[in-house]
């Protein structure tokens, strides 16, 4: 493995996540063309709803709930896909909080947006805490993922809010069988799924050199984790998304004699 301080060429990088549909003009474009970089994208995990059966399992009455809680549109679809499943017809009266204003319009795939009580965070699971807080009086329905922020959970608990967790759905491993996984001079990776599809596609993974990017706290303690060396951390102060964090990178490693 070569040391910090070697000069590192990157040509081709690999991004664990779904291509942006107009990439020219996504930030990705623009990297790609000021460093001539080949990139290629791949999904590393994927979403698969659990069943209804294994849902009866867990013995929680959608109709007992008064509100429900959204950090996302896969919430969304999955908790409309089980209510179906399970023949449960929804309420006019449900409110429903959602962490963003895009997962709120989102509901218009299921609901007549208008005639619904919509609430709305401006991005973040935090600031929506400020609002579920006005509403104490609700029995909140929080759909998640089997893998979910933890801190989300302690926010929630700590405030008191009366809410039940519900497993609708699951993060699983894509197959990369047809990914030449060792091609690559740096793979960016977003989440801990994501390093554990790296392992369960290719179990005698080894880094040899390969630059290793990672986005969040959570998927930087998942490469360290992992035993992997990790070069590119984002967000910092200096660079707050991964493709400024790459840049800053590239640039350093051009500077070295």
């Amino acid at each position: 493995m070569p040391k910090i301080t070697d000069k590192k060429k990157i040509k081709k990088i690999l991004i664990s996540q779904p291509k942006p549909q107009d990439i020219e003009k996504s930030p990705y474009g623009c990297l790609a063309e000021k460093h001539k970089l080949k990139l290629e994208f791949q999904k590393f995990i994927k979403i698969e709803g659990i069943a209804s059966k294994e849902f009866r399992k867990e013995k929680i009455a959608i109709l007992d709930h008064s509100a429900i809680i959204f950090t996302s549109r896969h919430a969304v679809d999955h908790f409309f896909r089980m209510a179906k499943e399970m023949r449960v017809e929804i309420q006019d009266s449900l409110k429903y909080f959602c962490v963003s204003e895009s997962t709120a319009f989102y509901l218009q795939k299921y609901v007549q947006y208008r005639k619904r009580k919509i609430f709305h965070g401006k991005q973040n699971f935090k600031e929506l805490i400020d609002i579920l807080i006005k509403h104490k009086d609700e029995k909140f329905l929080l759909p998640v993922s089997d893998i979910h922020k933890q801190s989300m959970i302690k926010l929630l608990d700590n405030n008191k809010i009366n809410y039940t967790k519900a497993v609708l759905y699951k993060t699983v491993a894509s197959n990369l069988s047809k990914v030449n996984i060792n091609k690559f001079d740096m793979i960016i990776f977003f989440s801990p799924s994501g390093i554990a599809s790296l392992f369960k596609n290719f179990p005698e993974y080894k880094q040899n050199g390969t630059t290793i990017a990672a986005f969040g706290p959570t998927t930087t303690k998942a490469v360290k984790e992992a035993g992997l060396e990790l070069n590119i951390q984002a967000p910092t102060k200096t660079a707050p998304s991964m493709t400024m964090a790459i840049d800053e990178f590239i640039q350093k490693e051009k500077k070295k004699k």
